[in-house]
């Protein structure tokens, strides 16, 4: 059992303010747990699983926030975007809040499978390099291609600023315009680099999985989110 936390800090923890704040949205009752309204900042509560009420919409105490976002096109993965809304206007208010972040980025006119998370740990283990998570991508080509582009990524293209040619792990067309791409590196613009190398140009990029886990399987619509259980951050984790 953990140890019991007073009903505001559980409130501001789980991102729904500062300590003023939820200890006044408590006194003026809209906090209730197992139904019954609590008035006293001050109860204790065993945080572990605890369900909660907030202006009558239920939470479930999340010590970290491991989230999974169909990313639609015209987003930000930036918490101070410049010229189009941030990926956390598509999130509650309270994920600000805990500095959920993206693990990693996706351009703003990409879209498809964004992970985010308030652990510093996952989102280290996620984005180091060392790590080479796959990434599986779906592009739109700008011209209708045949299998000397997947030749051509499978053996590797050289990009201006990079040492030596960066090669796609798998690379198939799907059809003339769509070609899917696995990468396990996390270079800038990198899909759409590789298909300029190699003699196209993209016209439109989706991620569709991260590692095991894909957006098929996740069931999400763009601009849907869900929060990832044990389960799922194990197949992240697993390369199928």
């Amino acid at each position: 059992m953990s140890k019991k936390l007073p009903l505001y800090r559980i409130l501001q923890n789980q991102g729904f303010g500062t300590r003023k704040g939820c200890q006044l949205m408590i006194e003026e009752g809209d906090v209730s747990v197992a139904g019954a309204v609590i008035t006293k900042p001050k109860a204790e509560f065993d945080p572990a699983g605890l369900v909660f009420s907030v202006f009558d919409e239920e939470w479930l105490y999340r010590e970290h926030l491991y989230i999974a976002l169909n990313k639609p096109a015209n987003y930000e993965c930036s918490r101070k975007p410049s010229h189009h809304p941030g990926v956390h206007t598509l999130l509650p208010e309270q994920f600000t809040w805990r500095e959920v972040q993206p693990v990693g980025r996706l351009d703003h006119d990409t879209t498809g499978l964004l992970l985010l998370s308030d652990d510093g740990a996952f989102i280290h283990a996620q984005s180091h390099p060392k790590h080479h998570q796959p990434k599986v991508y779906v592009a739109t080509l700008a011209q209708p291609a045949d299998s000397s582009l997947t030749d051509q990524l499978l053996a590797g293209v050289q990009l201006h600023d990079e040492p030596a040619p960066l090669a796609a792990q798998v690379a198939r067309l799907i059809d003339p315009l769509h070609v899917e791409i696995v990468i396990d590196q996390g270079k800038y613009h990198q899909v759409k680099r590789m298909l300029a190398a190699a003699g196209n140009h993209c016209a439109a990029l989706a991620r569709v999985q991260i590692g095991g886990l894909t957006l098929d399987a996740l069931g999400l619509a763009e601009g849907e989110w869900c929060y990832l259980d044990a389960e799922q951050l194990a197949v992240l984790n697993r390369e199928d």
